[in-house]
């Protein structure tokens, strides 16, 4: 089975001697089922809201593989070619990671949707990949049926009444099928002839200073994010010697974001583990630790806020038989109560903050066999990536100990995204050339001074010590991080900007010790709008926010106010607004 991250007991060793050996010939949706044991079992999928009842759906790495071809042979014979792009809108149900194989074997490009979206959301992503199908949930068909989508051309439906399915598909101009129906079980089929550098998927950002940009990654992002997840979980079993076939891993996040689709679900694969899959409309801790008893969940993905409402379970080692060994965290700062909490609660497990971006994949993060976990920090970087910290302004290096914004450098180009899709200026916004002479001393940029190398830029401003740790401090954009889920201000304006009572408004993230972050709006009122009437407007912009973007990205709180701060050029001074303080 081929490895991308040998098991290196030392940190140091692992960062001179770990290269990146990317295989001449990649198909991910061969790799992740394909070269493990058959008869293993790959993937548990447990019934909704429960996880102590119910009967579970059990497919073993073998029914992986022969569903996945059979769907790929049947997207090829409704007309998906290579290169077209495919929207998976799915809950964690096996048909999910069922639609990226199928895919990636067919030579589509996925695009990764959740099911919180609403209609804009869609419309926008869809629309701008030109997807031409199309997996969806019959939770969004209400959504999509009012989108403008021209390209699309065949909607595949899961769960989904017929009727509405059907009336989606006329609204849409597009064929309709439940996905299991087309497979096309026993056909010849082939998976595609792909490499490292095949297009494999377009994730969209949060869309903090424009519309959401589509990423666009080829099929050596799963590598990276493989190479990553045996990291933070510290080599998956060498902590406590688990054996391989006991390896069981499990994440509430949506497999939409990168972080659980990419570094939870398909690590675990490309190492050959299983995974267990839950959809649920909520996150409940007691059913979290309940669900992970069951299932002897050995290693979990779970966001801050995730691991903030366990720690309102008291005594969770005593009351459930846990086998977690360690816990990967990112998409905000972990805090030192965490930290703490875990050390007390459950002391045999480690917790492991990393970072990373949708473009950039996981480059930073700790693992407690190689070196303590520093509160605060959310630890050093990964190797096969080196780290600079630059001025925002000069691009130039900063000294160890002073804030920079961080810069990173693969190394090999393939693990970090390809483009910005159709936004060539912004793909170019996002690097820099750098020579060794110009990085700091001990980066460990192994460049001949002098020669340039490209460096990506993250928009995050962070500080590095003598020891390596690296310190979050803040973003340079205005992205809001709310329960883990990365929040563009512009999205929420716009909606708000369609009520006829808003002249305008500016949205902006505060903090909250549950979410990190909760999304706060100011509101500049039409002129004319009684007082009496705010309660109202607040309620409608609310309802109207949950309509159609996002559950999560609601404002829960909406401030009226007589005029908002502006720059010389009419922008909105969203740093005046978050210094706001009240």
């Amino acid at each position: 089975m081929w490895q991308v991250m040998p098991t290196y007991d030392d940190y140091e060793r692992a960062r001179t001697d770990f290269e990146w050996d990317l295989p001449e010939s990649y198909n991910p949706g061969v790799d992740m089922v394909r070269k493990h044991d058959a008869d293993a079992t790959g993937l548990l999928v447990a019934p909704s809201d429960s996880a102590d009842e119910g009967a579970v759906e059990q497919f073993s790495f073998g029914d992986l593989d022969e569903r996945s071809t059979a769907l790929a042979a049947g997207l090829r014979a409704r007309g998906v070619e290579s290169g077209d792009r495919v929207g998976v809108c799915l809950p964690q149900v096996a048909a999910t990671p069922l639609a990226h194989l199928a895919c990636w074997k067919a030579g589509a490009v996925s695009v990764p949707l959740t099911t919180l979206f609403g209609r804009d959301a869609l419309e926008h992503r869809l629309g701008d990949a030109d997807a031409v199908a199309v997996v969806a949930a019959g939770s969004v068909l209400e959504a999509l049926r009012e989108a403008d989508l021209p390209a699309l051309a065949s909607l595949f439906t899961v769960d989904a009444d017929p009727d509405a399915a059907a009336a989606t598909a006329d609204a849409l101009d597009a064929t309709h099928e439940p996905f299991d129906d087309i497979a096309e079980h026993g056909a010849s089929f082939e998976a595609h002839d792909a490499t490292p550098a095949t297009r494999t998927a377009i994730m969209y950002t949060s869309g903090s200073t424009g519309p959401p940009k589509g990423v666009l990654h080829s099929h050596a992002l799963w590598l990276g994010r493989a190479a990553a997840a045996q990291e933070f979980f510290e080599g998956y079993r060498v902590r406590d010697e688990v054996p391989a076939e006991d390896v069981t891993v499990w994440t509430p996040a949506d497999w939409a974001w990168g972080a659980a689709l990419g570094g939870t679900l398909v690590g675990a694969w490309h190492h050959g583990h299983r995974i267990v899959g839950a959809p649920r409309a909520s996150f409940d801790p007691a059913w979290a630790f309940g669900l992970m008893e069951r299932f002897d969940v050995t290693h979990a993905f779970l966001p801050p806020t995730a691991i903030r409402m366990l720690m309102t379970v008291d005594d969770p080692a005593e009351r459930w038989d846990l086998s977690l060994s360690a816990i990967g965290s990112a998409g905000e700062p972990l805090t030192p109560e965490i930290l703490a909490w875990a050390d007390a609660e459950l002391p045999a497990v480690s917790v492991n903050e990393f970072y990373g971006q949708t473009e950039l994949n996981l480059v930073v993060g700790n693992n407690r066999r190689w070196f303590d976990a520093e509160p605060g920090s959310m630890g050093k970087p990964f190797p096969g990536y080196e780290l600079a910290l630059l001025d925002p302004e000069t691009r130039e290096p900063v000294e160890r100990g002073e804030v920079g914004e961080i810069a990173l450098r693969p190394g090999d180009r393939r693990v970090f995204f390809d483009e910005y899709w159709n936004r060539p200026e912004a793909t170019a916004d996002k690097t820099v050339s750098l020579t060794a002479g110009e990085v700091e001393e001990g980066s460990g940029s192994g460049t001949v001074d002098g020669e340039p190398e490209t460096w990506f830029l993250t928009d995050d401003l962070a500080t590095r010590d003598e020891a390596d740790y690296v310190r979050f401090r803040s973003r340079t954009d205005d992205v809001i991080l709310t329960a883990g889920y990365r929040v563009g201000p512009l999205e929420v304006e716009r909606v708000l900007l369609d009520h006829p009572a808003v002249e305008q408004a500016g949205v902006v993230g505060v903090p909250d010790e549950t979410r990190g972050e909760v999304i706060r709006a100011y509101v500049q009122p039409v002129a004319g709008l009684d007082a009496a009437d705010h309660d109202r407007v607040r309620e409608e912009l609310r309802a109207s926010c949950r309509e159609r973007l996002a559950e999560y990205e609601y404002p829960r709180e909406i401030r009226f106010v007589a005029e908002l701060p502006t720059t010389s050029t009419g922008k909105i001074r969203r740093k005046a607004l978050r210094d706001d303080g009240t």
